[in-house]
């Protein structure tokens, strides 16, 4: 199989469980480090599939990858081949799709419930209806013509969506307790109020571990779901 290509956009905001579930099912991977200064392909034929991570930027900004990283979006559900994005990757899909990216009503840290919202969330989660979903973003994506949303949440109204075989998350189902403790290294920067939607980084710790196991089931079968439309 050729391999996933895993854009990460921030040194701190790797794939994550994505690239462990990517090993656990012998998935070949290639990290395309951006934030380095890695170009994006030109072409998606040497890859199964394309999954972006998240970062601090915003896909409105002036950044010279940003439209050859759009085009590639484009080539791949052209080309079906499955692309799937966390976060600012999910925001990326969307706005390389047709979809705006404009600023939430309120900014999302920490931990927070996501619900499904269609009959086409049971293909991707099955009966699972709602789940604690880990968050860290203050813009958020339109659903792209053609596609379908499949989560909510109470403070941002478009969570993850589908179109065919790829999936846009706004939401992070990718975190590790390492990366949520080195994101809390500049939650102060984030200048955001606690609040409901913004929880304070020793609330994001409390039950950290049963949070992250739970959390793992919906991602083990997000990425379940994704897998099985690699080619």
């Amino acid at each position: 199989m050729k391999p996933i290509a895993i854009f990460r956009h921030s040194a701190g905001e790797g794939p994550g469980y994505f690239a462990s579930f990517l090993d656990a099912h012998a998935i070949p991977w290639q990290l395309i480090a951006v934030d380095a200064g890695a170009a994006p392909p030109p072409t998606c034929t040497d890859y199964a599939g394309l999954c972006f991570m998240g970062g601090p930027m915003s896909v409105n900004d002036d950044l010279p990858w940003l439209p050859p990283v759009f085009e590639l979006i484009r080539s791949a559900v052209a080309a079906k081949v499955p692309v799937i994005g966390h976060c600012l990757g999910g925001q990326l899909i969307s706005k390389a799709l047709g979809g705006a990216v404009t600023k939430n009503p309120v900014k999302e840290l920490g931990w927070g419930e996501v619900m499904a919202t269609d009959a086409a969330a049971r293909d991707w989660l099955g009966d699972l209806e709602r789940f604690a979903a880990f968050h860290w973003h203050g813009e958020t994506f339109a659903i792209p013509p053609g596609a379908t949303r499949i989560l909510r949440s109470a403070y941002c109204e478009n969570q993850a969506f589908v179109m065919g075989p790829h999936l846009g998350m706004q939401c992070h189902v990718e975190m590790t307790e390492a990366m949520i403790r080195l994101w809390n290294r500049q939650w102060a920067e984030e200048n955001a109020v606690p609040g409901p939607s913004v929880q304070r980084p020793e609330e994001m710790y409390e039950r950290i571990d049963a949070r992250i196991a739970a959390m793992r089931v919906a991602a083990d079968r997000l990425y379940a779901r994704w897998i099985g439309g690699l080619e």
